[in-house]
């Protein structure tokens, strides 16, 4: 003889009696439900943010050569660099970066996040800051785009955009 069993949220089913055995309950707990983020519709993946494909941009970058005003896709100054991976995240930034360092909003130091603009050299060079005291940027002629510690450049300041 068979005893029906209830899993809520799945179904009901028929699992047969099996002699010398106790009695299966009639209902059995379900699973808990996947946890989700706040507002957003179940089975849906959070959106990737400007500041996260930026830094993606950024860093499909590394090995590009350094090149005084140029500004992608193939070489970068700078600013340059900063200015195309934001422009690939649809955000547009200044070109110099001077006016990188005056424009977005002020973070300090220990509230960076990946995708920040940092400056360096009283505002004269620019990165992005990738995470884990990292920031990947052009140097100078010679060196390619590379990802260097932010505490290997003397910090001037931080912009969130």
């Amino acid at each position: 003889m068979a005893a029906p069993i209830t899993i809520p949220g799945v179904g009901t089913f028929e699992i047969p009696e099996i002699p010398g055995l106790p009695p299966l309950p009639t209902e059995i707990p379900g699973l808990p439900a996947v946890p989700s983020l706040p507002g957003a519709p179940a089975g849906v993946a959070p959106q990737v943010t400007p500041a996260a494909k930026a830094v993606q941009a950024a860093e499909s970058k590394i090995g590009a050569p350094y090149v005084y005003g140029a500004s992608g896709p193939d070489s970068f100054d700078c600013s340059g660099l900063v200015q195309w991976a934001y422009k690939q995240a649809g955000i547009s930034l200044p070109r110099t970066s001077y006016d990188q360092a005056a424009a977005g909003a002020p973070v300090s130091q220990s509230d960076l996040q990946p995708g920040d603009v940092i400056s360096f050299y009283g505002g004269s060079h620019s990165g992005i800051y990738v995470g884990n005291g990292n920031v990947v940027h052009a140097s100078t002629s010679g060196v390619p785009v590379k990802v260097a510690p932010v505490a290997s450049m003397p910090y001037d300041g931080a912009r969130r955009y």
